[in-house]
């Protein structure tokens, strides 16, 4: 398989850099992790040379992390001197470290700074994020996929996935849901249909509203509710919030409409990007587009007693932070190939993807603390060697 020769060197520098930077990098998994992986079932007993849970991680980060398929991965072990070690016993180890990758994900979330922004639901429901991005598969396989997830906060679970072609849309219809569910997504998951399917499961949503295919009812009256001349009536930066309705079908289902107004630096930099998007695409955008930039608004379905106005504004910042650790989910997703042999594969998968993503965070986090010589003495000091010279 031929790779196109940039992706071919990032992914040797990738897996060199792991190599070399191993004992850094396993200084920020959590406490226990090697005795988790016996807990969990992962290394159960050492077979062939996978004797130890650093060889079984670094093996698995060869495929999960730099985004080689089975087989280059086991040739990229045997090359390093990891392990020599078949594309399919690397498949059986991924699937049976799912619940390792899983656990070590969770821990490594509780001490990242989105935990407590995680940590806001109210009592008695379950926070879900929701997301979905394409998977571009290198070399003669050749196909574009679309990972469809949903991640339960704070525990990072990955609790629902799908995979389809890449003209999968994004709906909330794809997601299974319970009773007190509160699903977080961005505005690309704002349709009718979608939003109706988790209210009618008794689920509730927080989502971006999109102005533009999402039509609002007034809650007294069945008329249009006017998005645009309600948000100027913002003043300063305090939230606000309407209670409206829109229709699917011949039911109409009660929400929220809670906003508030960006401050003028947020707003320019939203206005920058939508006008360099339409540059791109040589059109012009429309002046009322420029205007929504100003707010943020979020649809949901939670009512006062649950959540007031700010707290939901709150609960959304916190789906925008996280974001953060979801787009570099998205660019690790991006490259790869999808394990489409069991649930249990895939899932181990993706908890691989969001793993390498928290430790890339805690990478990013304690790089201003890095020393010249390029990492932190303490956390290497067991692996310290003494030497006397004349």
């Amino acid at each position: 398989m031929t790779l196109d020769v940039a992706v071919w060197y990032n992914l040797v520098m990738a897996t060199t850099v792991m190599d070399e930077e191993w004992a850094l990098l396993a200084s920020f998994l959590p406490e226990g992790w090697r005795e988790l992986a016996k807990e969990t079932g992962a290394m159960q007993r050492a077979r062939g040379e996978i004797t130890s849970p650093e060889l079984l991680l670094q093996v698995l980060l060869l495929h999960v992390a730099t985004g080689l398929s089975l087989k280059q991965a086991a040739a990229r072990a045997q090359l390093q001197g990891l392990a020599t070690i078949s594309d399919v016993a690397l498949l059986k180890r991924l699937r049976s470290s799912e619940g390792w990758l899983r656990e070590l994900a969770r821990r490594m979330f509780e001490s990242s700074r989105f935990a407590c922004l995680a940590s806001r639901s109210p009592e008695g429901m379950r926070l879900r994020a929701v997301d979905a991005t394409t998977v571009e598969e290198p070399g003669a396989t050749g196909t574009d996929w679309r990972v469809h997830y949903a991640i339960s906060l704070p525990d990072m679970r990955c609790d629902f996935y799908e995979v389809t072609d890449n003209k999968g849309g994004e709906t909330y219809k794809r997601i299974p849901v319970e009773q007190g569910d509160i699903i977080l997504a961005d505005r690309g998951y704002c349709h009718r249909k979608g939003v109706a399917h988790v209210l009618d499961q008794r689920g509730d949503v927080i989502v971006r509203l999109n102005s533009t295919n999402f039509p609002l009812l007034h809650a007294s009256r069945n008329t249009r509710f006017g998005l645009l001349p309600h948000l100027r009536r913002l003043r300063g930066h305090q939230p606000r919030e309407w209670l409206v309705r829109f229709r699917v079908g011949d039911t109409l289902y009660p929400v929220r409409l809670c906003a508030i107004r960006k401050t003028l630096h947020a707003a320019e930099l939203a206005k920058k990007k939508i006008l360099q998007q339409a540059s791109k695409k040589q059109t012009q955008p429309r002046p009322e587009t420029l205007e929504f930039a100003e707010y943020i608004f979020v649809l949901t379905s939670l009512t006062r007693d649950v959540l007031a106005a700010w707290e939901v504004l709150e609960l959304y910042r916190a789906r925008w932070q996280i974001e953060l650790c979801f787009k570099r989910l998205k660019s690790l997703f991006r490259l790869g190939h999808v394990p489409k042999y069991s649930d249990a594969s895939a899932r181990a998968w993706i908890e691989g993807k969001l793993l390498t993503v928290l430790l890339i965070e805690r990478l990013v986090s304690q790089a201003s603390l890095f020393s010249p010589w390029g990492f932190d003495l303490a956390a290497a000091k067991p692996l310290a060697r003494i030497s006397r010279g004349t």
